[in-house]
């Protein structure tokens, strides 16, 4: 099945397993124009991956005034849930912040922590926990030195869900022409060739860690997901291919697919979830895909018909 799980506005997908069930989280606000509950971050549930039922949003707003609420993930430690997220205006000001719920439902309330306060720019957290018990949050920066300028790969250890143990590090960097974002983009106060890497996600297989991350501009249809791998959560990582060949335009007709996240399918398989854009490049719809291993290198295979 090559089509949207979802007919609905449902980008940046994070898929969560608990008990049986899976929630799926979704970027923006979600009701005030519908009628709905007017929280953040629409959740779905489904049994099986393939049918999902809507229950509004999860998380209440933070700020009174309107701002952008963008790439939900959710861990769950000892019966509490967090979700993490990013909230800021447009292209701006963005931290990353962290909710609690007791039930992946919610209501999410945040905890008042703006977890990073030193960066101009960060978006798309994922909290990943490794093989010796230690998490850690991935997310993407700004950074404007290095031969491609842009929004890049980072990662902070934690201490517990709610407090940083150490500063952020770039741990994954631009590094070829498929992740451009745009030419001659005017930022902080000076114009660049702008390259991004966002949507980090990681999963350990194969005795390695892999990140799988979405290059170039969400907007186009040369968006698209890569691939790194490292012995360690803090790499260094490198790239075995060096380019989208996890997802991208064109495989199976989806159009700009990215910012995806991984889960195990009732077969016990890992299965890769992201959006794509509608066929009028309307709005970006919610895509469950199983992932091929073979040869330790994820790929998601090309279907028949």
């Amino acid at each position: 099945m090559t089509g949207p799980r979802f007919p609905g506005y449902f980008a940046d997908p994070f898929v969560l397993a608990w008990q049986g069930t899976y929630y799926a989280y979704g970027t923006g606000l979600h009701g005030h124009e519908e009628g709905g509950n007017g929280r953040a971050f629409e959740v779905l549930s489904s049994p099986d991956l393939q049918h999902w039922t809507s229950h509004g949003g999860a998380l209440t707003p933070v700020l009174a005034e309107r701002r952008d609420y963008w790439a939900p993930e959710v861990a769950e430690q000892n019966g509490v849930f967090y979700l993490y997220y990013s909230v800021g205006q447009g292209d701006q000001g963005h931290h990353l912040r962290v909710a609690t719920a007791t039930h992946p439902l919610g209501p999410f309330t945040d905890q008042g922590l703006n977890l990073t306060p030193d960066e101009p720019f960060a978006i798309d957290p994922h909290p990943f926990r490794a093989q010796d018990g230690q998490w850690y949050l991935y997310f993407a920066r700004d950074e404007l030195g290095g031969e491609r300028v842009g929004t890049m790969l980072a990662v902070m250890p934690l201490r517990d869900p709610l407090t940083p143990a150490g500063p952020p590090q770039t741990v994954l960097r631009p590094s070829a022409d498929w992740q451009l974002y745009s030419r001659q983009r005017p930022m902080y106060g000076q114009v660049y060739d702008w390259h991004t890497l966002e949507g980090p996600f990681v999963v350990f297989r194969f005795g390695q860690y892999h990140c799988f991350y979405s290059g170039g501009a969400w907007t186009s249809a040369t968006y698209g997901v890569g691939h790194a791998v490292a012995d360690h959560p803090l790499g260094p990582w490198h790239e075995p291919a060096g380019a989208a060949t996890v997802l991208r335009s064109g495989l199976n007709g989806w159009i700009g697919p990215g910012h995806n996240s991984l889960v195990a399918g009732p077969d016990g398989q890992d299965h890769i979830v992201f959006h794509a854009w509608n066929a009028g490049h309307t709005h970006r719809q919610l895509h469950v895909a199983r992932l091929d291993w073979t040869g330790g290198v994820p790929r998601v295979q090309e279907e028949e018909g």
